[in-house]
């Protein structure tokens, strides 16, 4: 899926995978969050899948987005992969809560240019 059919899907794929995040941690706060083994680990999971999403989104599509910088995106990706045993929860805490609304709402203004 290259293109624009196939980055239309991947931001659809990031805004569900933020969807889903937000359903989990609706009403929760940082300590909540970091006691609940479950919740941290399926955020962790959605985490990936927008980091994979965003590896695959054309540069063409990219550039729609004004400061923001894809590479911390996936690169957030590739630690949660690659180096789970040193996570560190409450900066896991801090992009749910500071950064992904962002990502949310950029996506769904551009998936309204696509």
């Amino acid at each position: 899926m290259k293109g624009k059919i196939g980055d239309k899907q991947r931001l659809l794929h990031i805004v569900e995978a933020i969807d889903e995040i937000q359903t989990y941690t609706a009403n929760s706060d940082q300590n909540t969050f970091i006691g609940n083994s479950m919740m941290r680990f399926a955020c962790v999971k959605q985490i990936e899948i927008i980091g994979e999403a965003a590896n695959y989104i054309t540069p063409e599509t990219k550039a729609l987005f004004i400061d923001l910088d894809w590479r911390q995106i996936i690169g957030m990706r590739h630690i949660l992969v690659h180096e789970y045993f040193g996570v560190d929860f409450e900066l896991i805490w801090q992009v749910i809560v500071n950064d992904l609304p962002i990502l949310k709402q950029k996506s769904l203004d551009v998936l309204a240019l696509l």
